[in-house]
């Protein structure tokens, strides 16, 4: 391998970057002890499980709910529409009185404002959860963004920016802040109306049509008031939060065209894109990351069990739960990988970039060589500019109670320890940037 600008697609890269030998020498040395240390875990573990009497009352409301007003088709163009005028009708066909309109409206305008980034969005579900510790969604809606921040962050942190142009950086990163911005979109008035219902001692979720949020959750949400099922809104969220993007994102054309479809989204694993990890210290004062990697993000079913294995993962391990808990309660979210392994990554360049031509190593399995300076990962202000959040596409993705084939009982994985894996991965982009590779 040489230093100039050699052309690879990505499947090229990836099978030339499996033969490193070293790495993974030090790869399977670290899995060895990870591997004990998940062990040590199995005693500890407790499974997600879903009642089947809350399950079998959910099924039958929810084909009482579609029986009675069967939901626009997503597209259609069939959704409410909000006029800025009082309008009586409209709020009796929309489900709500003219007393429930500021409500609605509050619940409104404050999404919109927490929805400016993925800073905002992130702490804003971290907020919630602290003031209500059994919307479990929360929390994993946290971690989860926290991720998707330090996504948008490496495309223009140390090293992505060697491996893909301008033109990709800018079409991954719409991708990602999209995702993001559309679930936070239909979930977090959804919380917020959960707390009003609160302030009120009374439930409010026929709100919920008006928010434009799914058929689906209503019926979870009048459950979830009269049971607090925890594990069962926390699945159902999940399920939800994946069907809306399912036409939204996933099948969009745009972003079909622009990352889906194209070879270097083949290169994820490399990347790293498909990686969640939550960073947490162990018993022993021992900084870990705990995670789960995604197979295909395309797959509508993958991406449902993937979210439900990460539930798992963060209330169904305590070690993990009460690791990830200490981490967020003292570390505010920035979008810098820096939030988590400052002896790695910094927030602010050490120096300027270096030229392709004088790059050095800086890794050493998951530590700096002796010399070399923290790789950037800029705080997401630095990195990126707030973008407006354009309206959905209006429509229901649920259409029959065959929505409940995904809500099932869901075990934590036997094997979540992330810490080596992520840093074999991110060994393998420092070896493709200084072998000079782009991904086309």
């Amino acid at each position: 391998m040489t230093h100039g600008k050699t052309r690879w697609n990505a499947w090229d890269l990836l099978h030339k970057l499996t033969d490193v030998p070293q790495e993974i020498g030090q790869w399977v040395k670290g899995k060895a002890g990870t591997l004990w240390y998940e062990s040590q875990q199995l005693d500890h573990m407790t499974g997600i499980r879903i009642r089947k009497e809350h399950f079998s009352l959910l099924d039958t409301r929810l084909r009482a709910a579609l029986a009675l007003t069967p939901p626009p088709l997503l597209g259609s163009g069939q959704g409410i529409t909000d006029k800025p005028e009082y309008d009586t009708t409209l709020e009796m066909k929309a489900g709500y009185t003219a007393g429930e309109r500021p409500l609605v409206q509050q619940i409104r305008e404050e999404t919109a404002q927490r929805n400016r980034n993925n800073v905002t969005r992130t702490q804003a579900y971290w907020e919630l959860f602290q003031r209500l510790p059994e919307l479990h969604w929360a929390l994993l809606a946290h971690m989860v963004s926290r991720n998707g921040g330090w996504c948008m962050t490496d495309l223009k942190g140390e090293l992505l920016p060697y491996l893909l142009n301008s033109r990709q950086q800018e079409h991954v990163f719409a991708f990602l802040e999209r995702a993001n911005a559309l679930i936070f979109q239909d979930a977090y008035p959804q919380l917020l109306l959960y707390e009003a219902s609160l302030r009120a001692r009374r439930p409010l979720f026929h709100l919920l049509r008006p928010l434009h949020i799914s058929v689906f959750m209503q019926p979870v949400w009048e459950l979830f008031w009269e049971r607090r099922d925890s594990a069962l809104l926390t699945i159902a969220l999940i399920v939800n939060e994946q069907n809306y993007i399912e036409e939204r994102i996933v099948q969009h054309p745009v972003y079909r065209k622009t990352v889906l479809d194209t070879l270097f989204f083949y290169a994820q694993s490399l990347l790293q894109l498909n990686q969640v990890v939550f960073p947490y210290d162990d018993d022993h004062g021992q900084q870990r990351l705990a995670g789960l990697i995604l197979e295909d993000f395309t797959q509508l079913h993958e991406r449902i069990e993937f979210g439900k294995k990460l539930y798992a993962l963060l209330f169904g391990i305590p070690a993990v739960q009460q690791g990830v808990l200490q981490f967020a309660g003292r570390t505010r979210h920035s979008g810098s990988r820096s939030d988590y392994w400052p002896h790695l990554f910094a927030a602010v360049r050490q120096g300027p970039p270096v030229p392709r031509g004088q790059l050095k190593e800086w890794l050493d399995g998951c530590s700096l060589r002796p010399g070399a300076a923290p790789l950037y990962s800029p705080r997401l202000e630095g990195a990126w500019k707030d973008r407006p959040v354009e309206a959905p596409e209006p429509g229901d993705w649920c259409r029959s109670a065959d929505c409940l084939r995904w809500i099932t009982t869901v075990e934590p994985p036997f094997s979540f320890e992330m810490t080596h894996e992520y840093c074999f991965g991110l060994n393998k982009i420092e070896l493709a940037v200084l072998a000079g590779d782009f991904i086309e």
